[in-house]
């Protein structure tokens, strides 16, 4: 694949963001990036459909970095004020994008600043406040704050991104999101960036109010997450579940391990059987306090924690290299959610297990999850041994 994407060298980047990408180990463009940076880079709007996993985060990034570098900022800056924005759903989403950005710009003089809920309103606007900031990454919700106290400005802002569209309306923040955009430069004034794993009617005309002249890029989903993960369905009973998932994670293979489930209830549950047998593990979900998330996650990505058991909330734009398996404890009734759940593992190259339980409450699902993956799912009964009681 990589004889025929672009190397990065060939979109003439700024050399201190080329220098960036080449420390993270990145020589050619995925194939979103390879699409859609000859149009973003020349300073057009645009919409893309990808999953996670696919490198649009890299691609709007690369975009409004090498965008802030060529254009020298205003002669009078005002402290509050930001020249680009991304907008993210979750907290966990933009806080890894921050992290992302941070990374790429390490040899430049450009700040980033995040501004999330579930954190200290206070410290985050003196970190706004300390200095000049040119990059803010935040969740509707804590912006909106920050613009009802006047205490950003948007009216200078010359790269708006909206990530992941479809999860930001399914969690009713549109009306907030309109808003803010109403406090940035009209269409015509701002280069804007639109991202959304579905296209559907309200997602479509959403990008219609909010970008001028778009190009669109498409990245397939079976594309991207599907390649590089085994995926294999244990059909059992629901009061073998548990046993299963016990003998499951005592295996060997299984060192890094995210067990999603539908509801909170049941990922507390699971995570108190669990500790009870003496396996290392933490919960991830929206009650849980967003300082004590950030540590679960970090515990996670240096090997403290061995299974993350887990909500919808970590299946969305987390990046964790060595997810050896994922286990759909039950079935998500949102297919893109199973494509977002799989995606966890086989990242970068590296291949990973997905294993999911299906019993007489769910299995149903599985027919719309194969027409949402292209394929079917190999469905098997597990191994005698693997079903014995947990001790």
């Amino acid at each position: 694949m990589t004889d025929i994407l672009p190397t990065f060298e060939q979109f003439k980047l700024s050399p201190l963001l080329q220098r960036a990408i080449s420390d993270l180990g990145f020589s050619h463009a995925t194939p979103i990036q390879s699409q859609i940076l000859h149009f973003t880079l020349a300073g057009h709007d645009a919409i893309g459909r990808a999953q996670t996993g696919t490198g649009k985060t890299a691609a709007f990034l690369i975009t409004l970095i090498n965008d802030l570098l060529i254009k020298p900022p205003a002669e009078e800056r005002y402290v509050g004020e930001t020249r680009a924005l991304v907008l993210a759903p979750t907290r966990e989403l933009a806080l890894q994008i921050a992290k992302d950005a941070e990374q790429l710009t390490k040899y430049t003089q450009l700040r980033v600043v995040t501004l999330v809920g579930g954190m200290d309103y206070d410290k985050q606007k003196q970190q706004l406040y300390s200095q000049n900031v040119d990059i803010v990454v935040a969740t509707p919700g804590r912006l909106i704050d920050f613009v009802d106290q006047q205490a950003i400005y948007l009216d200078m802002l010359e790269v708006l991104v909206i990530d992941e569209a479809d999860r930001l309306l399914d969690m009713g923040f549109i009306p907030a999101i309109k808003r803010i955009v109403r406090s940035c430069p009209p269409k015509t004034h701002r280069q804007t960036l639109f991202f959304s794993a579905t296209f559907n009617q309200d997602v479509l005309n959403l990008a219609e109010q909010w970008l001028f002249q778009p190009v669109k890029v498409e990245i397939e989903p079976d594309q991207v997450t599907t390649d590089t993960v085994e995926q294999l369905v244990y059909i059992v009973s629901a009061e073998q579940k548990y046993d299963l998932l016990y003998n499951l994670v005592q295996l060997e293979a299984f060192d890094r391990v995210i067990v999603f489930a539908n509801r909170r209830d049941q990922v507390r549950r699971l995570a108190e059987m669990l500790k009870r047998h003496h396996i290392s593990c933490a919960v991830l979900s929206g009650e849980v306090p967003q300082d004590k998330r950030v540590k679960t996650l970090e515990n996670f990505r240096e090997g403290k924690i061995c299974v993350l058991v887990a909500t919808d909330v970590a299946g969305r734009g987390i990046h964790i290299d060595d997810v050896s398996h994922v286990i759909n404890f039950t079935l998500p009734e949102q297919t893109d959610d199973y494509v977002h759940r799989i995606g966890r593992t086989g990242r970068g190259g590296a291949s990973g297990v997905s294993i999911s339980f299906a019993c007489e409450d769910d299995a149903f699902l599985i027919p719309n999850l194969e027409a949402a993956i292209g394929r079917k799912l190999e469905c098997t009964h597990p191994a005698p041994e693997l079903l014995q009681k947990a001790r």
